[in-house]
């Protein structure tokens, strides 16, 4: 990690924030999900770093990206993407993203299909796909404020106690750099809605790059039902999907070696075809 590249880009008006191992290598783009930030992914690089040169992007609002006041939704972070990968001279590389990072990712794959050579989407679905439709929640937007207000009041010490209490599955090095991402979140990304600013239905018929899903359960708060995955391939058929049983939302938290496996085996696969 000490080799480690830490850079700008000018994208978009803004200055996105991104992390890179390095190396003569094929690229892997990384895209974390609401909260997190581009270090998230250090225990991903790391099992990838020998192979790949890992860039790990910090979404606007996030990290140490700029935090603008609008532009929280899938259409416009798809584009700074883009813009990410434009910059870096990355020629369509695979890009992995978590929730709001696999959002993003899918966007990107149905607004510019030219830009990612394959697409690993963990726990991630078009929230604005009516089948698939978040139910109306009128109190989510003060919840996610008073838990960011709550989160940014503690120390370091005390953000991880507390989420170690809450998921005891996490690795300390997990609940550290988790915690450090919420300290640097910015308030503005509490506009963030999933919901809108794609089409849907349009976007997803223009995914034609090779497209893997790796699904939390769903007894664990998992977001993909096996309807709903049935849903998705309805517009995407290449799209492959793997639920790992007995994992939550954050898969790699916590079930690392066998998700590892599974997006080894994966871009091996779309890397040996290019």
């Amino acid at each position: 990690m000490s080799t480690w590249q830490s850079g700008y880009v000018e994208v978009n008006g803004l200055r996105l924030h991104y992390t890179r191992t390095g190396g003569d290598k094929p690229p892997v783009v990384l895209a974390h999900g609401f909260s997190d930030d581009g270090l998230c992914w250090t225990p991903v690089a790391e099992v990838l770093e020998p192979d790949y040169d890992v860039i790990m992007v910090d979404a606007r609002g996030h990290g140490r990206s700029d935090a603008p006041e609008q532009g929280y939704n899938m259409a416009d972070m798809a584009g700074d993407l883009r813009g990410v990968i434009a910059a870096l001279g990355l020629h369509r590389p695979p890009v992995v993203g978590h929730s709001m990072g696999g959002g993003t990712t899918l966007a990107l794959a149905g607004l510019y299909p030219d830009v990612p050579g394959a697409i690993l989407l963990e726990d991630a679905a078009p929230l604005g796909l009516a089948a698939m439709r978040m139910p109306h929640d009128p109190g989510r937007h003060a919840r996610i404020m008073e838990r960011l207000a709550s989160f940014q009041s503690m120390s370091r010490e005390q953000l991880i106690a507390h989420q170690r209490a809450a998921t005891p599955a996490w690795s300390e090095d997990v609940l550290g750099l988790w915690a450090d991402a919420q300290l640097r979140l910015s308030p503005k990304t509490v506009n963030f809605d999933p919901t809108t600013a794609v089409d849907w239905p349009v976007a997803l018929k223009r995914v034609t790059c090779p497209a893997l899903l790796i699904a939390a359960d769903p007894a664990r708060g998992g977001m993909i039902s096996a309807e709903s995955a049935a849903v998705f391939q309805s517009f995407v058929p290449q799209l492959r999907v793997v639920t790992i049983a007995g994992a939550g939302h954050c898969v790699r938290y916590e079930q690392l070696g066998r998700y590892m496996d599974i997006v080894r085996g994966f871009l091996a696969g779309v890397t040996a075809a290019t």
